[in-house]
């Protein structure tokens, strides 16, 4: 099969022929119309996570998958053939990525069926961002009438996030350039979004709106320090960046270490919440697999939202 590879790391990705995989007891091989980039894959490329996890090579790219069950491996219960499914390959080594045409799966995590009224594209793009917006806002959980500052809301996760804190009636400020930045970020949601410049004085315009300080920080992006400054007395940030309670000095201020786990319900959630209308799935632009390192460059570049990478 073709598929997005490493022969070693640090290195570029290239599209390479390899061996299709075959299924293991409680797998699915899942035939792949549809992936995305995220920033866990650029630091496997990198060579961030040398030493971290352990690196099967050829290593083939690639967390989200979106597309049809080919084969059930021994003992798999709820899926078959031709079920139409998405999520996030999740294995304990890197190497069995889900940029390829084919990914061999667990049945029993990372993975759901697609309902009806959301598309491979969106699905493809959905597992791992979704399930990190998901849990972020979860666990710092904003309520009605709150402000919550949204660091980093031009990326897939902080898209999602910005319309699901919207949805619970929470007051949102997000993070964006001047122009298409801050055009992309106000266009997520129908409710106003407080869109702050983080190039410039973000104290100043985010105490404009907010003088006694946020409620909630959501860290997808930046340095934290400047942010927990912005929370109020008994405010909550949720960092997918690493940031522990142990490393805030600030007194009256929690902090939630997220880890994206795409569990199957909340995949179905999402799916959901999609499929209903209620969420929306930021995609911005979509490449080939045979131009999967030129969605790569894409992503060091900036483009906004999700990046999808169209394998079948």
């Amino acid at each position: 099969m073709r598929a997005l590879t490493l022969n070693e790391v640090p290195s570029a990705p290239a599209v390479a022929e390899v061996d299709a995989p075959m299924p293991g007891a409680g797998e699915l091989v899942v035939k792949v119309a549809g992936s995305s980039v995220n920033g866990f894959d650029l630091s496997v490329t990198a060579g961030l996570l040398d030493g971290m996890m352990e690196h099967r090579f050829p290593l083939v790219l690639g967390m989200d998958f979106a597309g049809t069950v080919e084969t059930v491996g021994e003992g798999v219960e709820g899926f078959t053939a031709g079920d139409a499914v998405f999520g996030v390959a999740m294995k304990p080594f890197l190497g069995s990525g889900a940029l390829a045409e084919y990914v061999t799966v667990s049945a029993g995590y990372g993975v759901a069926h697609i309902p009806a009224g959301l598309d491979l594209t969106d699905a493809g793009a959905l597992g791992l961002a979704g399930t990190a917006a998901l849990d972020s806002v979860a666990a710092a959980a904003p309520q009605k009438g709150e402000t919550v500052l949204v660091a980093g809301a031009t990326g897939g996760v902080g898209a999602l996030a910005v319309q699901m804190v919207a949805a619970r009636g929470a007051r949102v400020i997000a993070t964006a350039r001047p122009g298409a930045e801050a055009d992309f970020v106000a266009g997520l949601t129908d409710a106003d979004v407080a869109v702050v410049d983080y190039t410039a004085d973000l104290d100043a315009q985010v105490r404009a709106s907010a003088p006694e300080g946020v409620d909630v920080v959501l860290h997808l992006a930046g340095d934290a320090g400047p942010l927990v400054g912005l929370l109020r007395n008994g405010g909550r940030i949720a960092s997918t960046l690493g940031l522990t309670q142990e490393a805030v000095e600030a007194a009256g201020v929690t902090v939630h270490p997220i880890m994206a786990d795409p569990a199957p319900r909340s995949l179905t959630t999402l799916a959901g919440q999609v499929a209903a209308g209620e969420l929306r799935v930021p995609v911005t632009a979509t490449f080939g697999l045979e131009q999967a390192p030129e969605a790569f460059d894409a992503f060091r570049a900036g483009t906004l939202g999700k990046i999808t990478v169209t394998c079948a």
